[in-house]
Protein backbone atom coordinates (compact mmCIF):
# COMPACT_ATOMS: atom_id res chain seq x y z
CA UNK A 1 0.00 0.00 0.00
CA UNK A 2 2.62 2.47 -1.15
CA UNK A 3 2.30 5.68 -3.18
CA UNK A 4 1.84 3.81 -6.48
CA UNK A 5 -0.92 1.65 -4.97
CA UNK A 6 -2.91 4.66 -3.74
CA UNK A 7 -2.30 6.77 -6.84
CA UNK A 8 -3.66 3.84 -8.86
CA UNK A 9 -6.76 3.53 -6.67
CA UNK A 10 -7.56 7.21 -7.07
CA UNK A 11 -7.00 7.12 -10.83
CA UNK A 12 -9.51 4.25 -11.18
CA UNK A 13 -12.46 6.57 -10.47
CA UNK A 14 -13.26 10.26 -10.62
CA UNK A 15 -14.22 10.17 -6.94
CA UNK A 16 -13.21 7.37 -4.60
CA UNK A 17 -14.98 8.50 -1.39
CA UNK A 18 -18.39 9.98 -0.59
CA UNK A 19 -17.31 13.61 -0.30
CA UNK A 20 -18.83 13.81 3.20
CA UNK A 21 -16.78 14.03 6.42
CA UNK A 22 -16.39 10.79 8.35
CA UNK A 23 -19.11 10.28 10.95
CA UNK A 24 -16.71 9.51 13.80
CA UNK A 25 -14.85 12.77 13.18
CA UNK A 26 -18.09 14.78 13.19
CA UNK A 27 -19.34 13.01 16.32
CA UNK A 28 -16.11 13.35 18.32
CA UNK A 29 -14.68 16.68 17.11
CA UNK A 30 -17.81 18.86 16.93
CA UNK A 31 -17.42 20.02 20.54
CA UNK A 32 -13.65 20.58 20.40
CA UNK A 33 -12.45 24.20 20.28
CA UNK A 34 -10.72 24.87 16.96
CA UNK A 35 -6.96 25.06 16.76
CA UNK A 36 -4.42 23.30 14.57
CA UNK A 37 -5.49 19.92 13.14
CA UNK A 38 -3.63 17.18 11.31
CA UNK A 39 -5.81 15.10 8.97
CA UNK A 40 -3.88 11.86 8.37
CA UNK A 41 -4.65 10.06 5.11
CA UNK A 42 -6.84 12.95 3.97
CA UNK A 43 -7.84 11.37 0.66
CA UNK A 44 -10.07 13.73 -1.29
CA UNK A 45 -10.24 16.22 1.57
CA UNK A 46 -13.78 15.98 2.99
CA UNK A 47 -12.60 15.81 6.63
CA UNK A 48 -10.09 18.63 6.10
CA UNK A 49 -12.77 20.86 4.56
CA UNK A 50 -15.21 20.12 7.39
CA UNK A 51 -12.58 21.01 10.00
CA UNK A 52 -11.60 24.21 8.16
CA UNK A 53 -15.26 25.27 7.97
CA UNK A 54 -15.37 24.95 11.76
CA UNK A 55 -12.38 27.27 12.22
CA UNK A 56 -9.50 24.78 12.33
CA UNK A 57 -6.16 25.47 10.62
CA UNK A 58 -5.66 22.09 8.90
CA UNK A 59 -2.61 20.29 7.64
CA UNK A 60 -3.91 17.45 5.47
CA UNK A 61 -1.44 14.69 4.58
CA UNK A 62 -1.67 11.76 2.23
CA UNK A 63 0.76 9.45 0.45
CA UNK A 64 -1.07 9.92 -2.87
CA UNK A 65 -0.39 13.03 -4.92
CA UNK A 66 -3.45 12.21 -7.05
CA UNK A 67 -5.64 12.40 -3.92
CA UNK A 68 -3.97 15.61 -2.75
CA UNK A 69 -4.45 17.32 -6.13
CA UNK A 70 -8.11 16.31 -6.12
CA UNK A 71 -8.56 17.49 -2.52
CA UNK A 72 -6.88 20.85 -3.15
CA UNK A 73 -9.01 21.46 -6.23
CA UNK A 74 -12.17 21.08 -4.14
CA UNK A 75 -11.12 23.19 -1.19
CA UNK A 76 -11.65 26.68 -2.57
CA UNK A 77 -9.07 28.65 -0.58
CA UNK A 78 -9.99 27.44 2.91
CA UNK A 79 -7.47 27.14 5.72
CA UNK A 80 -6.06 23.79 4.58
CA UNK A 81 -2.46 22.96 3.65
CA UNK A 82 -2.13 19.76 1.63
CA UNK A 83 1.17 17.89 1.93
CA UNK A 84 2.38 14.60 0.46
CA UNK A 85 3.85 12.57 3.29
CA UNK A 86 4.52 8.91 4.03
CA UNK A 87 4.45 8.30 7.78
CA UNK A 88 6.56 5.17 7.26
CA UNK A 89 9.59 7.43 6.84
CA UNK A 90 8.72 11.04 7.65
CA UNK A 91 7.35 12.81 10.71
CA UNK A 92 4.37 15.13 10.29
CA UNK A 93 5.30 18.81 10.48
CA UNK A 94 4.45 20.61 13.73
CA UNK A 95 2.25 19.81 16.67
CA UNK A 96 -1.54 19.82 16.70
CA UNK A 97 -4.51 20.15 19.04
CA UNK A 98 -6.23 17.42 16.98
CA UNK A 99 -4.67 14.53 15.10
CA UNK A 100 -7.34 12.63 13.20
CA UNK A 101 -6.73 9.31 11.43
CA UNK A 102 -9.98 8.02 9.95
CA UNK A 103 -9.69 4.50 8.51
CA UNK A 104 -5.99 5.13 7.94
CA UNK A 105 -3.98 1.93 7.24
CA UNK A 106 -0.87 2.54 9.36
CA UNK A 107 1.43 -0.48 8.87
CA UNK A 108 2.35 -2.27 12.07
CA UNK A 109 6.10 -2.10 12.89
CA UNK A 110 8.07 -3.93 15.58
CA UNK A 111 9.58 -0.68 16.86
CA UNK A 112 6.34 1.34 16.37
CA UNK A 113 8.43 4.07 14.64
CA UNK A 114 5.67 5.41 12.36
CA UNK A 115 3.12 5.21 15.16
CA UNK A 116 5.43 7.16 17.50
CA UNK A 117 5.85 9.82 14.78
CA UNK A 118 2.08 10.12 14.60
CA UNK A 119 1.69 10.31 18.39
CA UNK A 120 4.43 12.94 18.65
CA UNK A 121 2.36 15.25 16.44
CA UNK A 122 -0.27 15.62 19.19
CA UNK A 123 0.40 18.75 21.26
CA UNK A 124 0.15 18.69 25.07
CA UNK A 125 -3.56 18.88 25.85
CA UNK A 126 -4.34 17.77 22.29
CA UNK A 127 -6.59 14.97 21.11
CA UNK A 128 -5.80 11.85 19.12
CA UNK A 129 -8.82 10.51 17.21
CA UNK A 130 -8.49 7.18 15.39
CA UNK A 131 -11.30 5.28 13.68
CA UNK A 132 -11.08 1.96 11.91
CA UNK A 133 -13.30 -0.86 10.77
CA UNK A 134 -14.25 -3.54 13.26
CA UNK A 135 -12.33 -6.60 12.08
CA UNK A 136 -15.43 -8.74 12.64
CA UNK A 137 -17.03 -6.91 9.69
CA UNK A 138 -14.20 -7.69 7.28
CA UNK A 139 -14.22 -10.78 5.05
CA UNK A 140 -12.05 -13.68 6.15
CA UNK A 141 -10.49 -13.97 2.68
CA UNK A 142 -8.48 -11.01 1.36
CA UNK A 143 -8.25 -12.20 -2.28
CA UNK A 144 -4.77 -10.79 -2.78
CA UNK A 145 -5.59 -7.43 -1.19
CA UNK A 146 -3.99 -6.01 1.94
CA UNK A 147 -4.34 -8.07 5.10
CA UNK A 148 -6.00 -6.00 7.87
CA UNK A 149 -3.77 -7.80 10.38
CA UNK A 150 -0.79 -5.88 8.95
CA UNK A 151 -2.14 -2.55 10.22
CA UNK A 152 -2.68 -1.05 13.66
CA UNK A 153 -6.15 -1.30 15.12
CA UNK A 154 -7.30 1.56 17.39
CA UNK A 155 -7.17 -0.70 20.47
CA UNK A 156 -3.55 -1.62 19.63
CA UNK A 157 -2.66 2.05 19.47
CA UNK A 158 -4.31 2.53 22.87
CA UNK A 159 -2.11 -0.26 24.26
CA UNK A 160 1.04 1.58 23.08
CA UNK A 161 0.10 4.85 24.82
CA UNK A 162 2.07 5.59 27.97
CA UNK A 163 1.31 7.61 31.11
CA UNK A 164 1.36 10.87 29.14
CA UNK A 165 -2.05 9.96 27.72
CA UNK A 166 -5.60 9.66 29.01
CA UNK A 167 -7.76 7.27 26.98
CA UNK A 168 -11.28 8.72 26.78
CA UNK A 169 -12.80 6.21 24.32
CA UNK A 170 -11.59 2.78 23.24
CA UNK A 171 -14.56 0.86 21.89
CA UNK A 172 -16.40 -0.83 19.07
CA UNK A 173 -19.61 1.01 18.17
CA UNK A 174 -22.21 1.07 15.38
CA UNK A 175 -21.24 3.25 12.43
CA UNK A 176 -22.61 6.78 12.52
CA UNK A 177 -23.13 6.86 8.76
CA UNK A 178 -23.96 4.13 6.29
CA UNK A 179 -21.15 1.94 5.02
CA UNK A 180 -19.89 2.50 1.47
CA UNK A 181 -21.88 0.54 -1.14
CA UNK A 182 -20.68 -3.03 -1.56
CA UNK A 183 -19.15 -3.26 1.93
CA UNK A 184 -20.37 -4.78 5.16
CA UNK A 185 -18.84 -2.31 7.62
CA UNK A 186 -21.50 -1.83 10.28
CA UNK A 187 -19.25 -1.15 13.29
CA UNK A 188 -16.32 1.18 13.91
CA UNK A 189 -13.38 0.74 16.24
CA UNK A 190 -12.79 4.13 17.85
CA UNK A 191 -9.96 5.56 19.96
CA UNK A 192 -10.04 9.02 21.52
CA UNK A 193 -7.08 9.91 23.71
CA UNK A 194 -5.86 13.18 25.20
CA UNK A 195 -2.20 14.02 25.71
CA UNK A 196 -1.59 15.36 29.24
Amino acid sequence: MDREYWDGRYRERGQLWSGRPNGVLVEEASALPPGRALDVGCGEGADARWLAQRGWQVTAIDISQVALDRAAAGTGGSAVTFTRLDLAGTAPPGSYQLVSAQYFPLPRQADHAALHRLLAAVAPGGTLLVAGHDLADLPAQHHGGPDPADFYRPDEIAAVLDGDWTVLVDEIRPRVSAAPPGTAHVRDAVLVARRR
